[in-house]
């Protein structure tokens, strides 16, 4: 099974570069994947399968059946939105839509995935049990897509006993896959101020609430949460990336706005981080004349790979990569909404490297000139068929 497997993803490998260019070329934004959305429909039809459409509007979902269909299920998950981002590489599968990049990678994530279905297909009378395929929308935008599939009834009917997601690696060379049993991943929350006082000349600042000193206060003080309040057992990040002043050299203005986030791998530290510093912000604001308006927009849970789940799938990789290729990942604070599907099941999210120094293939997600070395495109269709038949034969 497992040559059988690499053969097929070696002779897919031409056709899952090809559909890889093609979304790359016409990435749509979170929660308008409507054309990929379809193309991803169409192309599950021409391997004889049925997709239900329209989940959470633009989610895509297929089951492929093996024998004893009911005995075991497990879900495969792709996300299939891009980002706000210009693209500055020069290649031919440049984006052709200004202002919108596949830069996570999301477009190998679903031709991966499609490639996946392809080998599934021609194997479906050699393994027991029935692969949920998962074509997810809007990863990148809260309150995410993985939630509102769940919502529409994607984990039940059949409900899959273990789910897996697969996401480039930009830090891991291509040819090798990285995993991390338990905590892996940040929840995340998005954090909007509006500090608000009372503007006017510059030069007159006694008569003047300083809404601009009052917020440059609260940024620099709400650092203090984390340092003298976290538990060395529980990473966290609190960073902001918008600060505006809207006035000029000699004009203050009457409101500030910033805009942060706050990620952490602890529920009860996250919550009670959050209450801290609306308390700390507000109390700086009043006490220096002024208010401070402190919205939280609840972002995706921490994400954690059910450990024995997860050392199963690493051993299934190692059996399909050898053990020289498999690595072991460090914690990221980075958040993905996959966390919502490890909410409910086993679930394991694993890494493609997809990094070629030799060929300055080493640029960050979402950055504008992220790109991969697509012979992961080989890869990645053939591991995660093999980890899904391998999970399939658990009993």
């Amino acid at each position: 099974m497992l040559n059988k497997i690499k053969a097929l993803s070696k002779d897919y490998t031409a056709d899952a570069v090809a559909t890889r260019r093609h979304l790359h070329m016409n990435p749509e934004l979170s929660f308008n994947e409507h054309k990929t959305a379809r193309f991803v429909a169409d192309q599950l039809k021409a391997l004889g399968l049925e997709p239900q459409e329209g989940v959470a509007d633009t989610g895509v979902v297929a089951l492929i059946e093996g024998r004893n269909p009911e005995s075991r299920v497990v879900g495969l998950r792709a996300d299939m939105d891009a980002l706000p981002i210009q693209e500055a590489n020069e290649v031919p599968y440049r984006s052709k839509v200004p202002g919108v990049m596949h830069a996570c990678g999301h477009d190998v994530h679903t031709s991966s995935l499609l490639g996946t279905a392809r080998i599934l297909m021609q194997l479906r009378d050699e393994f027991e049990g029935t692969v949920k395929l998962v074509f997810q929308p809007a990863e990148e935008k809260a309150p995410g897509g993985a939630s509102l599939m769940i919502k529409d009834g994607v984990l039940e009917n059949p409900r899959p006993a273990g789910m897996f997601g697969q996401h480039v690696a930009t830090n891991v060379p291509v040819g090798k896959i990285g995993f991390r049993e338990g905590m892996y991943m940040a929840s995340t929350d998005e954090l909007y101020l509006t500090v608000k006082g009372k503007g006017g000349h510059g030069a007159m600042p006694d008569q003047l609430i300083d809404p601009v000193l009052i917020a440059s206060h609260i940024v620099v003080s709400l650092q203090q949460i984390i340092s003298r309040n976290r538990k060395p057992a529980n990473p966290s990040v609190l960073s902001f990336g918008r600060f505006i002043a809207d006035g000029v050299t000699n004009v203050i203005p009457n409101e500030v706005k910033i805009q942060g986030t706050w990620r952490c791998m602890d529920e009860e530290w996250r919550a009670d981080g959050l209450r801290r510093m609306i308390k700390m912000a507000e109390g700086i604001a009043e006490a220096m004349g002024g208010s401070c308006e402190f919205e939280v927009v609840k972002g995706y849970p921490f994400l954690k790979n059910h450990p024995e789940l997860t050392r199963r799938t690493k051993a299934a990789a190692i059996e399909y990569m050898g053990a020289e290729n498999v690595v072991d990942l460090d914690l990221w604070m980075a958040g993905e909404d996959f966390a919502f599907y490890s909410q409910v099941v086993d679930s394991c999210f694993y890494r493609l490297g997809t990094r070629n120094e030799a060929r300055g293939i080493v640029s960050g997600v979402h950055t504008p000139t992220f790109d991969i070395d697509e012979s992961a495109l080989e890869i990645g269709p053939g591991l995660m068929s093999w980890l899904a038949i391998q999970e399939l034969n658990q009993r």
